[in-house]
């Protein structure tokens, strides 16, 4: 077995050049094995929430977004920010789903963990698997900016591996997430997936 370990190499400055709404840019200097300083930029991101919504024809629940940075139109899975210190990531990810898609399940496991972009941010990202999808009750969410123009389809989970493969799907959650799902499904392992409260050390969170 091989497995990530934490590690903080020791920090002798640091400052925060720019605070965003949500983020923030932090700079380290930070002292290397060698005992020289380097200078290290990153982002600093409060953590993620992604669904994979699994319905009973094997299709995956995806929305259809613009984003900016990348100048794409990006298919992707239901995913949203911990607005909330401490908050807990299933509750995020069923917030994001009814708000994002107007769906809930029954069924929560934690399909994986990952970090998006370790060399220059922060951001950890929790993954889970949602089955027994139905729709929502009540009124839909009142979405604006780029969710205003959002879509949403069902896609069969062999179609996004396809397209992930491809080279066709570039959102990470999502292709993350149908690649996990395939291999879970290979194994036969989806009831040993983690349970959906399960710890996070990246993201500490409270029942």
């Amino acid at each position: 077995m091989i497995e990530d370990t934490p590690e903080e190499w020791r920090v002798t400055a640091t400052t925060t050049p720019f605070t965003g709404k949500k983020t923030s840019v932090r700079t380290d200097e930070v002292v290397m094995p060698d005992g020289s300083t380097a200078t290290r930029d990153y982002q600093v991101h409060p953590g993620s929430v992604a669904v994979l919504a699994l319905d009973d024809q094997d299709r995956v629940l995806v929305l259809r977004q613009y984003r900016h940075p990348v100048r794409h139109k990006l298919w992707e899975i239901p995913a949203g920010l911990l607005d909330i210190p401490g908050e807990n990531p299933l509750h995020a990810a069923q917030r994001e789903l009814y708000e994002e898609a107007h769906v809930k399940a029954e069924d929560w496991r934690v399909l994986t963990d990952v970090y998006t972009t370790p060399g220059g941010c922060d951001e950890a990202v929790r993954i889970f698997l949602a089955r027994g999808v139905s729709e929502a009750e009540g009124e839909r969410y009142a979405v604006s900016d780029e969710e205003a123009d959002m879509e949403v389809a069902r896609v069969p989970l062999a179609d996004l591996v396809r397209g992930a493969l491809a080279g066709d799907l570039h959102n990470n959650c999502l292709v993350v997430g149908a690649l996990a799902l395939r291999a879970a499904l290979a194994d036969d392992a989806l009831d040993t997936l983690r349970p959906a409260e399960a710890p996070w050390p990246a993201r500490p969170f409270t029942a």
